[in-house]
């Protein structure tokens, strides 16, 4: 592999800018540059050109290795931006704009990224579930050709929602994490101790004959060899942690910095150049596979970081940020937090959630970690590694932070929940699956939904998924198996299910919610009534998964025709379901054969809303090219709603 480079042969800018949080008086950008830089904002609008040098509390920036620094961007302004009219930037670096330095940023006809502030979200965008050696194209890029076309800035999306996945910390091709270890040679990103695991180091690491498709073997033993999925997880058939493709599990904070920077921007990769490490003859076929899929996957970086630097983008994790079924049960939460390995492992991933995530969309509520975030990344060992203590004390306060969840002000307020870290732990069997909000978590949530007239809620699992697969889960999970089917619904846990359907019918919270989900790897809409009460709210169900992920194509069929014939609506089992009291009515995909309610196309979401904050159009912007599907509801479905409304 390469040596670290001189701060000459890179380039100013890794990855961003990014477009987080923005606000009339408020823009939260981030980037990562390969040096400490000193941005300059400009802003052009029809009426004037402002400028502001980012110093200070505007940009505080981290390093997290010789030539790696995360610059946290935040500008309060003294006069409001304009609403609903484009905004020109341009973000100079010694001098050179955005066009010099980041042309791949710029659409053909301008010679500024712009972005617009919209006075409510009118439509907006939305999906999870990126994985980048997944064979399906990436559905960012339907949003990259949308804004291609130079829409006018009343008819731009308001913001682009990533419900969950963005990175796959968990499922890592051996092309991708080949390429992850040179670009953190290059980059001299730091490394840290490993305490409790077969190696000592993350130097150690990289070199060891196993660090490729066999961490497994890595991971900390007992006396007997066991391997982490013996011990931890009594033989359940999915290695480290319980993911089906962990042979590649990223371990360290490096490995997960330099994942996201190869992600989300093409210039990483120019400064790599992953070669096969020694495989025997099935790992090769399989790394020359997933290197085929991955070099589209980087044709595509582009068009996606020009999204990235167009659209307000706002995030919340799932558990493939992190590692897959995180923080499924109370068990799984005891045995993974046990070993300081495996709890370095979770944490390292969560820390780069933070610094990469987290942060952007909601900057206040981090405000108590950054003392924190300066001394670990100031402070380093006599090697030059992570301090551990200060590594540890940080992922021990991350552990126990409970504001990854946020609120938007906007018109209709956009709600995003945190379903991963306030579970609701089950008090009867720690096996069992808890549920994704507990009791203090599901009432903050009541609180912020009161007397809103509408509200978009964000939950990366469906809160009304597709019953036939709840009820497989189900019986896994009474069986004591919830870990092999990713045992993971709002209906999983009795408490967490009552008190959410209760949320909703009580009379003082919303006459209409939109609930946006992803996770499942297909893509549904459900329009859900209260029964008996002709004055109840609407509900809309509106899950769109993933951006660059599908289900398998035969075992979803057979599990949308099954869940018709078992679940119609006059059918007995419906009495069994949490959901008895609510009135559940699919939408039909429009190009959808033999009635099909389940979407399987890798692409993004995109609804509309009227100025009541009600859903007027849902599509699937499908990533393969074909024509956006749109559900539709049924005709007498319709009538009835209207009749529903006028009542109101």
């Amino acid at each position: 592999m390469s040596a670290v480079a001189s701060p000459e042969t890179l380039p100013a800018v890794l990855a961003g800018p990014i477009l987080r949080r923005l606000e009339p008086q408020r823009l939260v950008l981030w980037l990562v540059g390969s040096t400490a830089l000193e941005p300059v904002l400009r802003l052009t609008t029809a009426e004037r050109n402002r400028e502001f040098q980012l110093g200070g509390d505007a940009c505080r920036i981290l390093p997290l290795g010789q030539h790696a620094f995360v610059h946290l961007i935040d500008l309060k302004l003294d006069e409001p931006l304009p609403l609903d009219q484009e905004i020109a930037y341009d973000l100079l670096i010694d001098g050179r704009g955005i066009a010099d330095w980041a042309p791949h940023l710029l659409y053909g006809h301008e010679r500024l990224p712009a972005f617009v502030l919209r006075s409510r979200i009118d439509q907006l965008l939305h999906g999870s579930c990126r994985k980048p050696h997944h064979p399906a194209a990436d559905g960012l890029l339907c949003a990259d050709r949308l804004l291609a076309a130079g829409p006018a800035p009343e008819q731009r999306p308001a913001l682009l929602m990533l419900t969950g996945d963005q990175v796959y910390a968990d499922d890592v091709a051996g092309p991708m994490l080949r390429a992850i270890h040179q670009l953190i040679e290059r980059l001299g990103l730091f490394g840290e101790q490993l305490e409790g695991a077969v190696v000592a180091d993350s130097e150690a690491l990289f070199r060891h004959p196993a660090g490729y498709y066999h961490r497994a073997d890595l991971l900390p033993a007992l006396e007997s060899n066991e391997s982490l999925r013996e011990r931890f997880f009594g033989g359940a058939r999915k290695p480290i942690f319980t993911s089906s493709n962990a042979e590649n599990h990223l371990v360290t904070l490096a490995e997960v910095i330099a994942m996201y920077l190869l992600v989300w921007s093409p210039l990483p990769w120019a400064l790599v150049d992953p070669e096969m490490p020694e495989l025997d003859a099935d790992k090769r076929a399989r790394y020359q596979l997933e290197e085929q899929r991955l070099a589209g996957f980087r044709e595509g970086l582009p068009g996606v970081a020009r999204v990235l630097a167009h659209l307000p983008t706002l995030m919340i994790f799932d558990d493939h940020d992190i590692t897959d079924d995180w923080n499924l049960s109370a068990q799984w939460e005891l045995t993974a937090y046990g070993h300081p390995f495996s709890k370095r492992i979770i944490g390292n991933a969560l820390l780069a959630y933070l610094l990469c995530q987290g942060w952007g969309n909601d900057p206040d509520a981090f405000d108590v970690l950054q003392d924190d975030l300066g001394q670990l990344c100031a402070e380093r060992d006599a090697a030059g590694r992570l301090d551990s203590a200060l590594l540890d004390a940080l992922i021990d306060r991350l552990l126990s932070f409970n504001r990854w969840q946020y609120v938007l002000p906007s018109t209709p307020a956009l709600v995003v929940l945190d379903t991963r870290t306030r579970r609701w732990r089950s008090e009867i069997d720690l096996k069992r699956p808890s549920g994704l909000l507990d009791w203090e978590a599901l009432s903050e949530l009541q609180q912020e939904l009161l007397d809103h007239p509408s509200a978009i809620v964000v939950s990366p699992a469906p809160v009304f998924g597709v019953k036939l697969i709840e009820t497989v889960q189900r019986i896994f999970s009474f069986f004591g198996h919830p870990l092999l089917v990713d045992a993971e619904n709002w209906m999983a846990h009795r408490g967490a299910a009552q008190v959410i359907l209760n949320i909703f019918r009580h009379s003082r919270t919303p006459g209409c919610y939109t609930i946006l989900s992803g996770d499942v790897h297909y893509s549904f809409v459900y329009q859900v009534r209260i029964r008996h009460r002709r004055q109840g709210p609407t509900l809309w169900q509106v899950t769109s998964s993933g951006v660059k992920n599908e289900f398998p194509r035969r075992l979803l069929d057979l599990f949308d025709r099954l869940n018709r014939w078992l679940y119609a609506p006059r059918s007995p089992l419906n009495w069994f379901t949490q959901r008895r009291p609510m009135k559940v009515t699919p939408l039909t995909p429009e190009h959808s054969q033999a009635g099909e309610r389940l979407w399987n196309s890798a692409g993004l979401g995109q609804v509309f809303f009227d100025e009541g904050g009600r859903p007027t159009r849902i599509y699937q912007l499908n990533a393969d090219g074909r024509e956006p599907t749109q559900f539709l509801e049924d005709r007498d479905e319709q009538a009835a709603e209207r009749s529903v409304l006028s009542q109101h």
